[in-house]
């Protein structure tokens, strides 16, 4: 454990010796006793410790009452490492003297927190606490280490799942490899390693389930130090930690870099107001690439790193950083955010909440008012008495990345992944990865896309397709959603997630959306684009024409299409399943195409543009002797006439 190294003796004298000693101080010994301490002490001082126990031993055996030489003894041995002897001298020097030194009982209780002695552990730090003569920082953590004792207690009774697995040769090394960090398919890892002096990125792709060997980054990589980084969903913008970099704006700063045309763009500064002449470090940028995570120790802070966040403007730009604040910031230490692609469930690592010593790793979701709830320990043995670092939980939520350097390894820190007990899981997530072409040059296309919460109609997250007509979006369980993509002088596309009724999610969506070209804009016939357009976010009431609430989305999309679009009209045609009577069905379909029909004109748009029809159930689509296939029947769609 880190610690601050105790030189009792000289930091604190007691106030409470009882008039008549028993026992000698270093204001009593004789000159011979006290030469022999004073000795002792200056060898501990220039750090030769078995020297220095040697002549406190010499003082101690000379006169076993001399309890300055005892609460010495009992430093040095702690300072070693040796806290049960540590233990001991503590003991032995409150049994002369309990109220001598009363800061005696905080460094018994350390010790015996090492080892797992909790609960004299706490009694001790009680003790301290009670004798008055505490400083307001040592009285601070002497309540921490109360708190940790209490829960490391607990704790140490119930541990949790936990079964680490080495990510094996081809990600680890004898060197270092540490700060695992995953697109949000799970198909790629980026991760830090230093080889010999030089700390850089290192990139792998699952393939078949088994992890190729790790390569440099070698466009990113350079002369200086890169780490601590975050990728995005789709593994296409990178932002990470450079320290002492060259114009720089403080020592350590944000940078960045995207991966375009199948290649890395030159690494940028994130520039003011996401850096300053403070420290920036340890990112993590949400899934939908509008949230910036990380730590920092700028004043206005909480405690010395604190975790803040800035928010990407509609002008792409980022803006002032604004610090999380409490539960989640301490009077301590937090480092290296993690907020998982549901958006509402943030991993970070603290010295400030209860826990088992040092940095432990800590797991806070968002609350309905959007703040942020009490943070909840991971538990042990996933936190043990000493650091415990960052990590990273796949989108489904089942599995989490982190180093170690414990017994076992390949090297001085590997990395490992660990099934994540179900009680500090996110939410579930899923991804949809798609490409955008032109349906008739099969060319990719550059086009908006927009992802509607069903439920409340308002965006949930809106994009662009890169170049290549890409792009992979998470979308966590719980909601349902619609999809739009659609691009100037050509018909959109829609497409439907319901994911509100599904505890877990097994499998992510891949698409291939060819969007039609509006005819007379491109010079080829309506009839060559004779593919009907599915409305696939239309609802009705069941056995009913009456819309849902949750269509008008798409009703809205479908009235802009014809706003922008002022020379096209449409037929919308209503579809059944083979339920219930050849009749009942035809005159249901029509009312249901009619009631989109209807919806258009009270939204002006001219009614001698828009054509219904119903067909009932005589085109089916899919199979009727399933339930997939019948809702796949039961369809409103449009065509061009």
């Amino acid at each position: 454990m880190i610690r601050t190294i105790l030189f009792l003796l000289l930091l604190v004298f007691s106030t409470n010796v009882s008039a008549q000693k028993n026992y000698t101080t270093d204001k009593t010994a004789k000159k011979k006793l006290l030469d022999i301490f004073r000795k002792g002490q200056r060898l501990s001082f220039n750090g030769q410790s078995e020297a220095a126990l040697k002549e406190l031993d010499r003082a101690l055996k000379m006169d076993p009452t001399f309890i300055d030489a005892q609460i010495e003894w009992a430093n040095v041995k702690n300072q070693q490492g040796k806290y049960a002897a540590a233990e001991r001298g503590y003991e032995k020097a409150l049994a002369i003297d309990p109220l001598y030194m009363p800061g005696v009982l905080y460094s018994l209780g350390i010790v015996e927190f090492d080892q797992e002695k909790f609960s004299e552990a706490s009694a001790h730090f009680e003790q301290y606490l009670g004798s008055g003569k505490a400083s307001p920082k040592r009285k601070a953590k002497a309540e921490t280490f109360m708190k940790n004792a209490s829960f490391a207690a607990e704790a140490l009774s119930s541990p949790v799942p936990f079964e680490p697995v080495n990510l094996g040769p081809s990600i680890n090394t004898a060197d270092h490899e540490y700060l695992p960090t995953l697109t949000a398919d799970g198909q790629k890892l980026i991760y830090t390693a230093i080889r010999g002096r030089q700390e850089d990125f290192y990139i792998s792709q699952k393939k078949e389930g088994v992890w190729q060997a790790g390569q440099p980054i070698t466009a990113v990589n350079s002369q200086y130090n890169e780490g601590a980084q975050s990728i995005s969903a789709d593994g296409k913008f990178l932002v990470f930690t450079i320290c002492n970099r060259p114009r720089g704006m403080g020592r350590c700063d944000l940078y960045y870099t995207e991966y375009k045309n199948n290649q890395w763009t030159p690494v940028q500064n994130m520039g003011s107001p996401i850096n300053s002449k403070a420290y920036e470090s340890l990112p993590s940028i949400s899934a939908d690439g509008k949230l910036l995570y990380f730590t920092c120790d700028k004043s206005g802070g909480i405690g010395g790193l604190d975790l803040w966040v800035s928010r990407r403007l509609p002008d792409g730009a980022w803006g002032q950083p604004e610090n999380l604040g409490a539960p989640i910031n301490t009077a301590l230490d937090e480092q290296a955010p993690f907020i998982h692609p549901d958006g509402q469930t943030l991993y970070f690592m603290s010295k400030g909440h209860p826990g088992m010593g040092e940095y432990d790793l800590y797991v806070s979701r968002k609350q309905e008012d959007g703040t942020w709830g009490e943070p909840e320990n991971l538990g042990y043995p996933i936190n043990t008495k000493g650091n415990e670092g960052a990590f990273t939980v796949s989108h489904d939520g089942a599995t989490a990345y982190y180093a170690s350097d414990m017994a076992g390894g390949l090297g001085k820190t590997d990395i490992y992944s660990f099934e994540l007990h179900e009680a500090v899981r996110p939410q579930p997530v899923t991804y949809v990865r798609a490409i955008v072409s032109d349906a008739i040059s099969r060319e990719k296309l550059m086009a908006s896309v927009e992802f509607i919460d069903l439920a409340s109609g308002q965006p949930f997250i809106s994009a662009i397709t890169d170049a290549d007509g890409e792009f992979l979006i998470t979308l966590p369980a719980g909601k349902d959603y619609a999809l739009n993509v659609s691009k100037e002088k050509y018909l959109f596309y829609s497409e439907n997630f319901a994911l509100k009724n599904k505890g877990s999610i097994e499998q992510p969506f891949e698409l291939k959306i060819e969007l039609n070209p509006i005819p007379e804009n491109t010079g080829i016939e309506t009839a060559d684009i004779s593919k009907p357009i599915i409305l696939k976010n239309v609802f009705f009431e069941t056995a009913s024409a009456e819309l849902k609430n949750e269509s008008i989305a798409e009703l809205n999309r479908l009235k802009k299409l014809l706003d922008e679009n002022p020379t096209i009209n449409i037929q919308i045609n209503g579809h059944t399943d083979n339920v219930g009577g050849d009749e009942d069905n035809l005159i249901l379909s029509e009312n249901r195409a009619k009631a989109v029909y209807d919806y258009l004109i009270e939204n002006n748009i001219s009614a001698a543009r828009l054509k219904y029809k119903g067909f009932g159930e005589n085109m089916p689509i899919a199979t009727n002797n399933t339930e997939e296939g019948r809702m796949e029947n039961r369809r409103t769609e449009f065509v061009l006439f």
